[in-house]
């Protein structure tokens, strides 16, 4: 075993700096002179790329198509939706000169697109046979955080925006309940990370949605993060930018919309639920390079094997590389662990005397050898399947033994103050108890679940409660 990585805060010691620590290892992101921005480095974007490709491939399977808005937004364009506005507007940067000109009307940079996309399909539907319409964007936008986190929270982020339009509410209640399945399958199937699904609270919905279904991730620390969210917005935003289409009657009416999201925050929750004190655990699924061969020694029988394996394994949808660097093996092994390459092949010439090569999985550090006549391919694939098994598993009993249940403020205060995570709680309903409830440490509720009620009373005021909601502190 190799010692633990010098530059990595324990993670039980400090959670925050173990965090930053693991990104700046694995050379995932980096500071700027941009105060907010980050710069995604070529291991943090080829995970982006790989999540790209991974849901990119779904959203067109469900008949999306990708397409590309403004960067720029007037000001009166936004105004039409006064709930967008007002929810948006802390965050909202401005472009009030071009070139040496100052503008006539101020430009906001885009923190969202509903407005843009409402503007275009205004002037492209206008019956029922153009419906649905239903594009997808990715692309970056912009919002003023006041504090910012790598991935978590920046200024500047990359995300997919999907925004679509049908001729009734049944086929966008459809649509939005469907996309928000994609979420939960993406997370669990292939980021191995366990999530909770359900309603947003009027609060905690999306400015100016009707309703908005959450994915909710609990983070190693007992922390949430949002995973991917999606609106039915009816037609509010239809009737602010008179989208209409002429039904299968002949008759004029608004278009029923949806819109939903994820961004790159998700590789930030892939950090916080997997990685460890040496540094990114990757699930198979979703690691770029999937298995590093490292061969130890100087020996034409090892360079040959080497090269034998990894082409077997590419060949078989493996993605495969050698390490010929001239580092040591130990370094390379360090490397390889930092960067969380799921399955490393270490191939030596002293080894293969003796017919034997050595597979260590990244997610348990646990060193297997093997017979050097084995069928690299059925073997590898099936340890990255139960690797992949196994990170899943062990993020759904984290979770599990941090989701606790609480029947009044006291105990909702005791176990945010002890251990942070998921507290079940009864809820009556009204802002006012969600606004106590947040002044225990900022705790929110995440979603509204569709368990029975635990006692049927309110966990902060006491009276008739009406859900059993999912409260948590946020990332």
């Amino acid at each position: 075993m190799n010692a633990q990585n010098k530059s990595i805060t324990k993670r039980d010691e400090d959670f925050a700096k173990w965090y930053t620590d693991v990104v700046r290892s694995a050379h995932l992101c980096d500071y700027t002179s941009v105060k907010g921005c980050m710069a995604i480095e070529p291991n943090g974007y080829a995970i982006w790329e790989k999540m790209q490709d991974i849901l990119d491939k779904k959203f067109k399977e469900l008949g999306h198509t990708n397409v590309s808005m403004p960067l720029l937004i007037p000001e009166n364009l936004l105004k039409k939706e006064s709930e967008l506005v007002e929810g948006f507007a802390p965050e909202v940067a401005w472009v009030t000169q071009g070139g040496s000109k100052k503008l006539e009307e101020r430009l906001c940079i885009r923190p969202t697109s509903e407005t843009l996309f409402c503007d275009y399909y205004k002037t492209h539907i206008t019956s029922y046979r153009d419906l649905p319409m239903l594009y997808n964007q990715w692309c970056n936008v912009l919002r003023w955080e006041r504090e910012t986190r790598p991935f978590l929270r920046s200024r500047e982020f990359l995300w997919q925006e999907g925004h679509t339009m049908h001729a009734t509410s049944i086929e966008a209640e459809e649509e939005t309940r469907k996309m928000a399945e994609v979420y939960k399958w993406f997370f669990h199937e292939i980021l191995a990370i366990p999530s909770i699904s359900g309603l947003k609270t009027e609060k905690e919905k999306f400015a100016g949605a009707e309703y908005t279904i959450t994915n909710e991730a609990l983070m190693y620390n007992g922390v949430a993060l949002q995973a991917g969210t999606s609106h039915y917005f009816g037609q509010k935003f239809s009737k602010a930018y008179d989208v209409k289409f002429s039904n299968k009657d002949n008759k004029l009416e608004y278009a029923y919309q949806t819109s939903w999201g994820t961004t790159t925050r998700m590789i930030g929750g892939l950090i916080m639920v997997h990685s460890d004190d040496y540094g990114l655990v990757l699930p198979p699924k979703i690691a770029p390079k999937q298995v590093v061969i490292i061969p130890i020694g100087n020996s034409d029988e090892v360079d040959s094997l080497c090269e034998k394996v990894k082409d077997e394994l590419n060949n078989n949808g493996i993605t495969t590389y050698i390490d010929k660097t001239d580092k040591s093996p130990g370094f390379k092994f360090a490397e390889a662990e930092v960067n969380g390459i799921p399955v490393r092949i270490e191939i030596g010439a002293r080894d293969l005397k003796e017919n034997k090569v050595t597979f260590a999985r990244r997610d348990t550090r646990e060193k297997i050898v093997v017979d050097s006549n084995i069928d690299y391919v059925s073997y590898t694939k099936e340890l990255l399947d139960t690797i992949q098994k196994d990170m899943y598993e062990r993020a759904l009993k984290r979770r599990d033994e941090l989701t606790f249940t609480a029947t009044n403020l006291t105990e909702m205060e005791e176990i945010l103050n002890k251990q942070p995570g998921f507290i079940k709680a009864d809820w009556c309903g009204k802002k006012e108890c969600e606004e106590k409830i947040k002044e225990i440490r900022g705790c929110k509720s995440r979603c509204i679940t569709e368990d029975k009620l635990i006692t049927g009373k309110c966990v902060c005021c006491g009276s008739d409660a009406k859900h059993n909601v999912i409260w948590g502190i946020q990332y």
